[in-house]
């Protein structure tokens, strides 16, 4: 393995140059921590210097209007000088260390800032939300069996959580070698509990125990770290032909073993299709006999239901029968009873025909009986020759049209 420990530094730099240090690094090292040059100075007092100047000639020369705008002018560029010079700006990520007159006084978080006074400044620009990352191979660590390993890669991310603490106790120069301290000697204790034959069980094992150690170590510092592992293993040469060899002979057993397992499964798998096949043929024939239950069921109960419709029809055929006969008697005695009664009711209305049809017949017997003639003449008078001439014509046409009686006096001759 040819990767070194990752190095950490801290670095003095204009604050245009910050951000590229912060994100990007100095010559392959990490730069977690920036030490701002102070770009103020004291240029602003001269101008201040010169507008006290022009102040003092306008009121004690006669030059008082241009003396005074000398100094207005004047005034004004130190103002804004000073204005400018006072601005920081804390990039987004970082969070800036604030010290006056040497004491550290508090954070700045990101942001535009404004320090008036000379004695405040930054000390420090410290990475606060980056996940640094640290790379640490150790070499020559010795297992449970004292054979030396011939690497073990350590990686780990770390973020400064605290940078008061960070800055105040420790420094990114001192840090790292606390770190690298830290490291190796939590990677050659993990080694020492491990057998040499299962020391590639390391890579990528649960290295919870180690970094919960670091943590407690390194929590003073104002550092947390939030994720490690172990990514590689490397053995020793002459311990890795014998594991290559042991891994030769694991490797044709195993191959041995598949090719078994493969023929195994093979035969349970034939033998499986033959069950399968046995139970498909069987599930075919239960299908059969079970159509066949239910067809037979379904003819039985096709004749007897056609059986009971049939008995039902006949009897309701009797029933229609005897229904209809006795209805049918039903009906003729009550219109003989209707009939009893109407007879009973009309026998006035039979006595009036009755008597009406004698009329009637009677009427018809004295219109075909003789009618006889009476010719009644005055009373005291003699039947005379010319009364018995008419009456002797007239009695045939009477008779002949079958007149009635005719009542009234002879003329007179």
């Amino acid at each position: 393995m040819n990767r070194d420990f990752s190095k950490i530094k801290e670095s003095v730099a204009s604050w245009g140059d910050i951000r590229q240090l912060l994100r990007g690094g100095e010559q392959g090292q990490l730069v977690p921590v920036v030490i701002p040059k102070d770009r103020r100075g004291f240029a602003w007092m001269t101008l201040i210097f010169l507008a006290l100047y022009f102040a003092g000639m306008a009121a004690l020369t006669d030059f008082t209007v241009s003396a005074a705008l000398a100094a207005l002018f004047f005034l004004l560029i130190a103002l804004i000088t000073m204005w400018r010079k006072a601005i920081i700006e804390i990039e987004e990520g970082t969070t800036g260390v604030r010290s006056r007159w040497g004491a550290i006084t508090g954070t700045l978080p990101p942001g535009r800032h404004y320090l008036w006074l000379p004695w405040d400044r930054v000390d420090a620009v410290v990475d606060t939300s980056t996940e640094i990352p640290y790379s640490a191979p150790i070499v020559a660590c010795p297992t449970a069996e004292n054979v030396p390993l011939k690497s073990i890669e350590f990686f780990l991310k770390f973020r400064i959580v605290d940078p008061v603490a960070f800055v105040r106790t420790i420094g990114a120069g001192n840090f790292d070698l606390v770190l690298s301290s830290a490291v190796q000697d939590a990677i050659r204790q993990r080694s020492r509990r491990v057998n040499t034959e299962r020391a590639y069980d390391l890579r990528g094992s649960d290295v919870g125990d180690m970094q919960d150690a670091l943590n407690r170590q390194l929590g003073r510092y104002g550092v947390r770290v939030t994720g490690s592992n172990i990514p590689d293993v490397q053995l020793p040469d002459q311990y890795q032909q014998h594991l290559a060899t042991r891994e030769k002979v694991a490797k044709e057993l195993s191959a041995y073993e598949r090719e078994w397992e493969l023929t195994r499964k093979r035969r349970i798998d034939t033998l499986l299709m033959e069950i399968e096949r046995s139970k498909k043929t069987r599930d075919a024939r239960v299908v059969e006999v079970k159509a066949a239950h239910n067809t037979a069921r379904k003819d039985v109960a096709r004749m007897l239901e056609e059986q009971e419709t049939e008995a039902q029809r006949v009897t309701w055929e009797i029933e229609a029968r005897g229904r209809a006969e006795l209805t049918s008697a039903e009906n003729e005695a009550k219109a003989l009873r209707r009939l009893a009664e109407s007879y009973r009711d009309n026998r006035a209305v039979l006595q009036y025909e009755l008597a009406r049809k004698r009329l009637d017949v009677g009427a018809k017997l004295a219109e075909n009986a003789p009618q006889p003639l009476v010719v009644r003449t005055q009373q005291g008078q003699a039947d005379s020759a010319l009364s018995t001439l008419l009456l002797a014509q007239l009695l045939p046409r009477i008779s002949g049209t079958g007149a009635g009686q005719v009542n009234g006096r002879t003329p007179s001759a």
